[in-house]
């Protein structure tokens, strides 16, 4: 499959890109209007939002979705109990 020319890319995408952004600017907002402040920006998930902001930032980033998706994953643990058929 083609990959969609970078001009159409934006003109398709930039109001949904756009819209997630504010989404995730409120949801930090939030947090920082919020009581407990201190307890809230040191939790492990937001943490992990703003190292993915980091990788969103970097002016040379290359395969951003999947490094960002290995931020929010677990560690592969071969103890994990394999599912069974119904």
């Amino acid at each position: 499959m083609k990959a969609l020319a970078a001009p159409l890319t934006v003109e398709q995408y930039f109001l949904e890109a756009r819209s997630k952004l504010l989404d995730l600017a409120a949801f930090l907002d939030r947090i920082h209007r919020g009581e407990s402040t201190s307890a809230a920006v040191t939790d492990s998930r937001v943490k992990k939002i703003e190292k993915a902001l980091e990788v969103l930032l970097e002016k040379s980033g290359v395969d951003r979705a999947a490094r960002i998706q290995e931020i929010f994953s677990q560690e592969y643990d071969p103890q994990w109990k394999k599912p069974s058929p119904r």
